[in-house]
């Protein structure tokens, strides 16, 4: 009996130690994305012109995998990098834009999703009217919440296009202090602001 106990023992030993590993290998990721990022669209040459003189690059691609820009969330207090691709390894480096979706400018649905436990940990603290901006090499984007809801894992419902109109949505999972795989997904859906 009491090496059964050991060996239980030893084994959440491991368990801890292999969860603190990966949360500390994400934190590495993610810093360096956001260093990469933060080069990324230092050289804005767009900074000092109004949105609406602003137009989508036509070599804008990015690669999955690749860091595109940063999220801005100023009531949290947060930089974000994000990283073109939702599998993974993208989400272990910072927001992932998911592929398929729009980007500022090509009026569209855009997409953005990240862990609860880690980029968007703090994601239940924003509110309606809140502002989410996406900073990318040709632009910073301004969007404001208008609306959150919690949906079932397996609803693709809410990746729709939204064409002529540009909408940011957000998504990760819920409950945010769920332990495990979450069976739900809280959305935020962010409109443009208009620069004045």
């Amino acid at each position: 009996m009491k090496k059964l106990s050991y060996l239980f023992v030893l084994a959440g030993l491991i368990f801890l130690g292999f969860g603190g590993y990966q949360l500390v290998m994400t934190k590495i990721n993610e810093k360096a994305s956001l260093t990469e990022a933060k080069e990324i669209i230092s050289n804005q040459p767009s900074k000092n012109l109004d949105q609406k003189e602003l137009s989508f690059p036509n070599k804008f691609n990015p690669e999955t995998g690749e860091t595109v820009g940063i999220l801005h969330i100023p009531k949290l207090e947060s930089d974000l990098p994000i990283v073109e691709g939702t599998d993974e390894d993208e989400l272990d480096h910072g927001v992932g834009h998911y592929r398929g979706t729009a980007y500022p400018l090509q009026n569209d649905q855009i997409v953005l999703s990240g862990h609860r436990d880690t980029v968007f940990r703090r994601m239940g603290e924003l509110e309606l009217g809140d502002i989410l901006t996406v900073q990318l090499a040709y632009g910073d984007f301004s969007y404001e919440i208008v609306d959150t809801k919690v949906v079932s894992a397996d609803d693709r419902t809410v990746i729709v296009p939204t064409a002529p109109d540009e909408v940011l949505t957000v998504t990760t999972c819920y409950p945010f202090s769920y332990i495990g795989s979450a069976p739900d997904r809280y959305i935020i859906t962010a409109l443009p602001v208009e620069k004045k």
